[in-house]
């Protein structure tokens, strides 16, 4: 029998380029894996209600009536899903060969980890991890500068028994560093998985987001962070304050 995955993918296909980039992230997902090993069940949420009742193709794809927050909607995915293993995604993702039997791999090699990014070939190697190793497992002091990405965390569902639903009052920025928290918080651990390659191209629906708004669901959500864990070690931050910018930026 496959192993069964659910894969929460948040979509915002306001124009027809964001639909394209949400249909390839697709489409590369169901290349990826041998069917007969491993079944992807995708579920896309999609914030734009003006394409209602259009289906991704091989998707099951809903229209939430609620206002968009990033962990809003990937906890309507989690509750609407509920195979073993749960991977919460951004659209703008290409997935490749093998990578989540990769991660597969090291979950059980390694059942202590229950939460794991793929390794993005654009953003990790900036962080200058070396070569030999296959699995980074996240510490105190790494696990916020880039181990853990949070546009596609692969996760035993289980996890939720112990830390419970994601936090919503982080709608965009500081998601993953929350989750990062949590974990560290749990004693929970996660890893960077090196072979188990996800691509990301980089924030692709910034661009239909009010300057406004972007400012409150980047910025903004800062000060929610740090009022809920305090303010991050000064160490941490430097690392990735120009990756995120230039992130932002593209």
């Amino acid at each position: 029998m496959p192993v069964k995955i659910d894969i929460i993918i948040l979509s915002y296909a306001k124009t027809e380029l964001l639909k394209q980039i949400t249909l390839e992230g697709i489409e590369s997902l169901f290349l990826s894996e041998d069917p007969d090993h491993i079944q992807f069940e995708p579920l896309v949420i999609e914030s734009n209600a003006a394409l209602f009742p259009y289906q991704y193709p091989n998707t099951r794809t809903i229209y939430p009536d609620e206002k968009f927050g990033f962990n809003k909607y990937l906890n309507i995915g989690i509750t609407q899903t509920d195979n073993a293993y749960i991977c919460l995604c951004n659209n703008d993702l290409i997935y490749h060969q093998n990578w989540a039997s990769e991660i597969l791999n090291a979950m059980q090699e390694n059942p202590n980890i229950k939460s794991a990014n793929p390794y993005c070939s654009y953003f990790h190697p900036q962080l200058k991890i070396s070569s030999p190793k296959r699995i980074v497992i996240g510490t105190t002091k790494n696990l916020l500068n880039g181990i853990l990405t949070g546009w596609c965390i692969f996760l035993k569902r289980e996890i939720f028994d112990t830390i419970g639903l994601l936090d919503e009052q982080f709608e965009f920025w500081y998601a993953d560093k929350d989750f990062g928290r949590t974990l560290l918080n749990y004693k929970i651990d996660h890893a960077l998985i090196i072979p188990a390659k996800v691509d990301h191209l980089g924030n692709q629906t910034h661009t239909a987001i009010n300057e406004k708004k972007l400012s409150y669901l980047t910025h903004g959500q800062k000060i929610i962070f740090e009022k809920k864990w305090g303010k991050e070690p000064v160490a941490l931050w430097p690392k990735v304050k120009h990756l995120i910018k230039r992130l932002l930026n593209d």
